[in-house]
């Protein structure tokens, strides 16, 4: 008896320890959505892409400040926080320390795009990744050049040169916890562009944006539209085209609020139940502090139940995973809810798993804990009650 309530309360730790179950990133037990930033980009001396007869910088502050009072004349029980509000000139990093140092729970970042070609047209939404195509790359570049316009660039961003190929392909190894959800919220917005406001679906992309790389949270990258494209500029510069962006974001944002707080909510009640029993508190405190009396389970009979850690994900299957991670061994991806995720060797020991997440997590700090039937995705709880039985 006392073993099986061991093997849950791991179970139940080890979901919160996950990055889907609570707002991990601000250290809160809470589950709600509760801070945003939203970052237009580029302003001031910045402009951005240029069209015909406006600036970028322009059109994302229209669409970023109507987004803002959609969401807090609904929602006003949520934070909006601008890294600006006027024609105001803000350095990239200093971007992300507002956002970190607000402690959100989202960042959105609104961008205007442009091509050499003045046929270019659609909206594309990005997530923090790889660079899985030169397209991609081309777009992170022009937005991280904003970099050599300011003073000590180099002391600001650790040597990081917006030019160089080498310097955008170091951001693969920060394939972040917070990924997924990134991913998921821009897929939202993607559909609402595509549905509600018949914009060209460019789709969700990843690449390496300095901005998302440096904020603590899930955060995307909206190009919404093509300023070097005469239709789609009138449509950036219109009123009806700043409302229509700007709901399809607040639409998808509720969506995204509305999943992640139902989600999280059902995970907290179970801890909470659970944890109400003394002597159950009593074994979470053991357990939690003493890591060599952690249960080793054998594999179940006509079943393979395993546990590996995820280091990354991707939109497309990678075939140089061992280039991308010459640290690890035995490396493995898995196709998940429409992406692909990394992960390492694998063991049927939760001892094991414990101790490779400590080591794995020296070099990727937000890599966890995944668990596989037959290499199919299952939950950490399913895995340990299935090798329990």
């Amino acid at each position: 008896m006392m073993n099986k309530r061991i093997t849950l309360i791991l179970s139940i730790l080890i979901l919160c320890c996950q990055p889907d179950f609570l707002s991990a990133q601000n250290g809160k037990n809470d589950i709600k959505l509760q801070k945003v930033v939203i970052d237009p980009g580029h302003g001031g001396k910045d402009p951005g892409a240029v069209g015909d007869f406006s600036y970028e910088k322009d059109i994302v502050l229209n669409i970023a400040l109507q987004l803002g009072g959609y969401i807090e004349k609904n929602f006003p029980d949520v934070e909006i926080i601008y890294t600006r509000k006027t024609d105001k000139y803000v350095k990239l990093y200093e971007r992300a320390k507002i956002a970190n140092d607000a402690k959100a729970d989202l960042f959105i970042s609104i961008h205007a795009n442009a091509s050499t070609s003045s046929k270019a047209y659609g909206a594309e939404t990005f997530a923090m990744g790889l660079h899985v195509s030169e397209a991609n790359l081309k777009v992170a570049k022009k937005e991280n050049a904003v970099i050599l316009q300011e003073e000590n660039y180099e002391e600001n961003y650790g040597g990081f040169d917006p030019n160089s190929p080498e310097s955008h392909i170091m951001f693969s190894m920060f394939q972040h916890a917070y990924l997924d959800q990134s991913l998921n919220l821009a897929a939202l917005i993607q559909e609402q562009f595509r549905e509600r406001v018949g914009r060209h679906d460019r789709g969700v992309k990843q690449a390496g944006f300095w901005v998302l790389y440096k904020v603590a949270m899930p955060s995307i990258l909206i190009e919404s539209g093509f300023i070097s494209n005469p239709e789609e500029e009138k449509f950036l510069n219109s009123d009806d085209g700043v409302t229509y962006l700007a709901s399809a974001i607040y639409r998808a944002f509720k969506a995204y609020k509305k999943a992640f707080e139902a989600d999280n909510l059902l995970e907290e009640e179970t801890l909470e139940m659970y944890l109400e029993d003394p002597e159950n508190q009593e074994i979470a405190q053991d357990t939690t502090n003493q890591n060599s009396n952690l249960p080793s389970f054998p594999p179940a009979e006509n079943d393979e139940i395993c546990f590996r850690i995820q280091i990354g994900t991707s939109k497309d299957s990678v075939d140089t995973l061992q280039n991308m991670y010459p640290a690890f061994n035995d490396l493995w991806q898995y196709e998940h809810n429409g992406y692909y995720k990394h992960t390492t060797e694998k063991t049927n020991e939760y001892q094991k798993i414990v101790s490779l997440h400590e080591k794995v997590s020296s070099k990727i700090e937000d890599c966890f804990i995944v668990a596989f039937r037959n290499n199919k995705r299952i939950t950490v709880r399913d895995a340990i009650k299935a090798i329990n039985q």
